[in-house]
């Protein structure tokens, strides 16, 4: 235990490390943001920090504070600074379209992102981030996700196959469905992505599981949590050695090795003529040509290694949505009957692109009800870099006691987009927001929803010039994979419907069994009579 001298030591240390914040880093700021309304400090350091760094039980508070204090509204945030949260539809629009010229990514975000997975897509910014960007769309274009479909559905062919062996009567058998969910994730962005098999579904255990499994299991202590409040202030205390950052760091060196070795064994098959064009729209080949070509989307050799960062992105947000649908279907056997019956309908064989595209329109309200109730990605923080003006959709009553249509942003605000809260939100979808109803999907989108400009009235793909480069490539994986395994498997909670279920974050919002050891799901599989 640390001595009463220490703390107050401490205590002392970051008083004056918060005065120096709120009287002479704001001094500097000529345009003052808006007096917003909001919740109380209820503590003179770490404000609302340590309350909101929860961010998956923050949802619902969030909804809560935005009926009391409008749709936009302040955070107190650490060392004196606010979070300006929004849940405007208008003002959303605007921070979006808006997200190459005015706003960015926090220095501590981009000093993590930059520490763990280099300079690649999701680190750039402005121009940068827009050359990249240009350069790596025609691997995860319609065209392209067409063409990989079919491994998609090899790797869940291979699960359904183990699966089989493994249940051997009527009762069927206890299977940990989060595990397969990573590992038909895990090959199928190597093969589809890097020409790259990890072969985790043949019973192989990759690096990049290994330390997912040890950050998996690593949970955020209280030191942790000072340094991920403090880092919004001072982003090079994301350089400090913690634990979870040691794990990061070795999760960087993984990818980049495996990337590293993806890329010359593509490079050497090419030159020796065994590939014909792996192709100019595979993910591989794309970097191969940024990193060889000077053109204007010439990519410098650490821009290309960076991208390996894509590798983990296609697998943890996949993975772990696709286990919160199978969790969700067995909480709803009703929903998995009726989702079972349209697959059927289709025929025996193997869906193809153009089925799962816009021939099951069941299936695709599925996905889209597990995307709404369980995005990856809770909230996304950006930064003003200048002032700017916020217009609103709907007029609010600021501190001072005026109504007003638009608020000013003063350059260095942070803006939360609080994407789990606008989902699940009474005010946009309804009294029935909080329940998995698939068949809202298959109804007029009513309410403010409509009003919502992301991809199906979605923020969990992001929106504007940030959207998610991989959005047509998650959708056909998710729909191959469940179009597979739901035609051929029922899905139960062991122990009933009361199963309590948890959430654990590591990269993604996973889901728990209660009383699991790590980010398990046991579900009772079966085969379908």
């Amino acid at each position: 235990m640390p001595s009463a001298s220490l703390t107050i030591s401490a205590g002392l240390f970051l008083l004056c490390v918060w005065l120096f914040s709120k009287f002479f880093l704001n001094a500097s700021r000529g345009v003052t943001t808006t007096r917003l309304r909001g919740p109380p400090r209820t503590n003179l350091i770490l404000g609302l920090s340590e309350y909101t760094a929860q961010s998956v039980a923050m949802s619902d508070t969030y909804e809560e504070w935005a009926t009391r204090y409008g749709a936009v509204y302040t955070v107190p945030s650490a060392l004196g600074r606010q979070k300006i949260v929004v849940t405007d539809p208008t003002a959303l629009l605007h921070v979006y379209n808006a997200e190459r010229s005015i706003y960015a990514k926090p220095g501590n975000d981009r000093q993590f992102i930059g520490s763990v997975f280099g300079h690649g897509i999701i680190w750039a910014e402005g121009e940068e981030h827009k050359r990249q960007r240009k350069a790596l769309s025609p691997a995860f274009s319609n065209a392209a996700t067409r063409k990989l479909t079919p491994v998609f559905q090899d790797s869940t062919h291979k699960v359904k196959s183990t699966w089989d062996d493994l249940i051997e009567s009527s009762d069927g058998a206890i299977i940990e469905v989060q595990k397969w969910m990573n590992a038909i994730a895990l090959d199928s962005i190597g093969i589809a992505g890097f020409a790259y098999d990890f072969h985790v579904l043949d019973g192989e255990q990759s690096p990049v599981t290994a330390v997912f499994d040890a950050l998996e299991h690593a949970n955020l202590n209280s030191f942790d949590t000072a340094v991920l409040i403090l880092s919004f202030v001072f982003p090079i205390i994301n350089s400090l050695p913690t634990h979870r950052m040691r794990l990061f760091w070795e999760l960087r060196r993984t990818l980049e090795e495996i990337a590293g070795r993806m890329l010359e064994d593509t490079r050497r098959e090419k030159e020796a003529g065994v590939v014909d064009g792996v192709g100019d729209k595979s993910l591989i080949g794309l970097l191969l040509k940024a990193g060889l070509e000077e053109s204007e989307m010439h990519m410098t050799p650490e821009e290309v290694a960076a991208q390996n960062v894509l590798l983990l992105a296609g697998y943890e947000t996949t993975a772990a949505t696709l286990t919160w649908a199978l969790m969700e279907l067995a909480w709803h056997p009703e929903i998995q009957e009726k989702l079972r019956r349209e697959l059927s309908q289709a025929g025996d064989r193997d869906a193809t692109w153009d089925q799962l595209t816009y021939e099951l329109p069941y299936l695709d309200a599925v996905v889209l009800e597990a995307l709404r109730m369980h995005p990856a990605l809770t909230e996304i923080v950006r930064e003003a870099v200048r002032d700017d003006i916020i217009p609103l959709g709907t007029p609010i009553v600021t501190a001072s006691g005026e109504t007003v249509s638009n608020i000013t942003i003063a350059k260095g605000s942070a803006i939360v987009t609080p994407i789990r809260c606008v989902n699940r939100s009474d005010a946009f979808w309804g009294s029935d927001a909080k329940t998995f109803r698939p068949e809202r999907w298959l109804e007029a989108i009513t309410g403010e929803a409509k009003d919502l400009q992301g991809h199906r009235h979605l923020l969990t793909f992001h929106d504007g010039c940030r959207i998610c480069l991989g959005k047509a490539f998650a959708l056909a994986e998710m729909k191959a994979v469940l179009s597979i395994l739901i035609r051929h498997f029922t899905f139960e909670f062991p122990d009933g419907l009361d199963m309590k279920v948890e959430t654990h974050v590591t990269i993604a919002v996973r889901p728990k069994v209660a009383g699991q050891d790590g980010p398990k799901v046991p579900l009772r599989v079966k085969r379908v009579k």
